[in-house]
């Protein structure tokens, strides 16, 4: 009879604790034979808490980002140990069809223009001594979309300063040997984990090389001055270990708002196997949360991104020919870019969660 009531007690403790509320599950210690043994973690019931926190914060702005990272299998960025030149390169007739990429330039802020396609993005920020481009997309689409894009607001390639890549993945990084020839010798500002990735891989990164001898290694949070703009440059490491963020700012007819940029958003790390998986995940977290603390922190009220599937970049730059004297489609509001980074939060926890139960000893 003691024993029983014991274990009543331990299990209504246990329910007052959960009814409290909060996402953190308590154990619940069950008497057997007078031994306490924790009861089996419900792994399901906190991947379904994280995924709602998220979907709650993501509402209708912040659908792409939750269905990627929420609800689509995590991408396993696990290295294959190759080291092979793209076909194209070699062969351009090898690239995608131009409808599967292209999208025209547009005017956003302004002192920022989008040279992305529709699905890879990438911007040009203005400022009084010249340009900063970021990102620069594949190699195949630079000369359209970026060189020939800012032809558009009467840029010339030779008025970029710098190019400033968030990650060296292809989709980003390829077009920069394109663009830093055609600028005469634009620095490149990259995380210097992916500098030593592009290094390591001649092959794979070969006719998309940046300058190395000029070229900018950011290890720490730097702050890079042009013409009165400064852009903060923040490491985010996770989606690949150099991935950089950005916080700068832009007017829209004269009205300031600064921009978060997210520059690496997608779960494309290894994430297979406990190790280095469950490291992965904590770090791709920990970074979220710092870009969340620094956008927060400097009122962030624009939510950019280096995919339209994460910001909407595409669908906003078609909207603005039509906004006349109303709101313009890229402000997003401090609330909505602090939702932003929530969402990434929670579903990687959801995801981390996942292997987690997949792997209980690890």
């Amino acid at each position: 009879m003691r024993n029983r009531t014991r274990s009543r007690l331990a299990i209504l403790a246990s329910a007052a604790v959960l009814a409290g509320g909060g996402f953190a599950v308590s154990p619940v210690f069950a008497q057997s034979g007078g031994a306490a043994e924790p009861a089996a973690r419900d792994y399901d019931a906190e991947i379904l808490a994280a995924q709602q926190a998220a979907k709650t914060a993501a509402g209708l702005e912040h659908l792409g980002t939750l269905n990627r990272l929420c609800f689509l299998p995590p991408t396993n960025g696990a290295p294959s140990g190759e080291d092979a030149t793209p076909p194209y390169i070699d062969d351009p007739s090898k690239a995608p069809a131009k409808s599967t990429w292209y999208a025209d330039s547009a005017q956003v802020f302004d002192n920022l223009y989008f040279v992305g396609g529709s699905v890879h993005s990438a911007w040009i920020l203005k400022t009084g001594a010249g340009l900063i481009l970021i990102d620069s997309g594949y190699q195949y689409s630079a000369k359209t979309l970026i060189l020939d894009g800012m032809k558009r607001f009467g840029f010339d390639p030779r008025d970029i300063k710098y190019i400033v890549i968030s990650h060296a993945h292809a989709d980003h990084v390829g077009g920069v040997q394109v663009v830093q020839e055609a600028s005469h010798g634009a620095r490149v500002v990259m995380g210097a984990a992916d500098w030593d990735a592009i290094a390591a891989h001649p092959k794979t990164f070969k006719g998309q090389t940046p300058d190395p001898r000029t070229g900018i290694r950011v290890t720490k949070e730097t702050r890079l001055r042009l013409g009165g703009t400064t852009l903060r440059i923040v490491p985010t490491p996770g989606h690949t270990p150099g991935t950089l963020s950005f916080l700068f700012q832009v007017t829209d007819h004269g009205t300031p708002h600064t921009v978060a940029y997210s520059g690496g958003t997608a779960l494309g790390f290894q994430n297979d196997k406990p190790d280095p998986g469950l490291a992965n995940y904590r770090t791709y977290i920990d970074s979220a949360r710092t870009m969340r603390k620094a956008a927060t922190s400097a009122g962030a009220t624009v939510l950019l991104s280096n995919h339209s599937e994460f910001d909407n970049a595409v669908t906003k730059t078609r909207e603005l020919p039509s906004r006349g004297f109303g709101p313009n489609p890229l402000v997003n509001g401090k609330k909505s870019v602090k939702n932003y980074f929530n969402v990434v939060v929670d579903c990687a926890k959801a995801a981390e969660l996942g292997l987690e139960k997949k792997f209980p000893n690890g």
